[in-house]
């Protein structure tokens, strides 16, 4: 670190986004690994990095933007929302057991909850408002539940603080997933993913900072399709392993 230790995101679109969502994407693909038929239980330690990743991501987009036309933000909106139906279906057809539905809803209403809290004006802070309502009514059914529907407004809160406030959501993301069940194992793994739930926020924002000069390929719209997608395909490895 070093000037202020603020961790600011540019306004223009840069490398470092689209590399935190490609390793987000990356993250999440090790975390499902798990679930083809191979013993690979330490891959859940990566796999925390995903979710708040994905919400950092949606943080920054709402800064970078935030002076913009909010025509983007409901188009934003519109394909979370979209491709949250879309895959439900592969989602299930791979976590057998599932008892949430798939990480795309939380997505959703914590872009609403993280919006209505940047723009303040009546529609936003009434759709903020019933977000934050349906994420504590239905918060068993989401994926991360309550708090992991207040993580991007967590992320957006620290943009242009000291790097010491990524404290913050690292504990709303250690909240978002059961910790007391993690700590209460008290396996190494479980030890160690409490741990990346911690330190992924500060990570993040760090590589949003100081990884300026890459140039991995623009993840745009066509990426929503990658989520189902992977689903599927892990879907065809698992068949092909048993």
């Amino acid at each position: 670190m070093h000037g202020t230790h603020t961790l600011p995101v540019g306004r223009v679109r840069d490398g470092a986004l689209d590399l935190l969502k490609w390793l987000a994407l990356l993250s999440m693909v090790l975390d499902h690994l798990r679930y083809v038929g191979l013993s690979l239980d330490g891959l859940y330690v990566p796999g925390r990095l995903a979710f708040p990743w994905f919400c950092l991501a949606i943080a920054a987009n709402l800064h970078r933007a935030r002076n913009a036309e909010v025509i983007g933000h409901w188009r934003y909106l519109g394909w979370l929302l979209l491709f949250s139906l879309i895959s439900e279906v592969p989602y299930r057809m791979f976590i057998e057991d599932a008892d949430t539905l798939n990480v795309l809803p939380t997505l959703a209403l914590g872009l609403l909850v993280a919006r209505g809290w940047q723009q303040k004006t009546l529609v936003d802070r009434g759709l903020a408002l019933i977000a934050v309502t349906i994420a504590a009514v239905f918060s068993t059914q989401l994926m991360f539940g309550f708090f992991g529907v207040l993580l991007p407004l967590a992320m957006l809160l620290v943009f242009r603080r000291p790097w010491y406030f990524s404290a913050l959501p690292g504990l709303v993301c250690v909240a978002a997933n059961q910790w007391q069940v993690l700590l209460n194992s008290g396996t190494l793994v479980a030890v160690l993913g409490l741990v990346a739930c911690l330190v992924a926020p500060l990570a993040g924002l760090v590589l949003l900072r100081h990884a300026k000069n890459v140039s991995p390929p623009a993840m745009r719209r066509w990426a929503y399709a990658l989520y189902p997608l992977h689903f599927l395909l892990l879907l065809f490895l698992r068949k092909l392993l048993a």
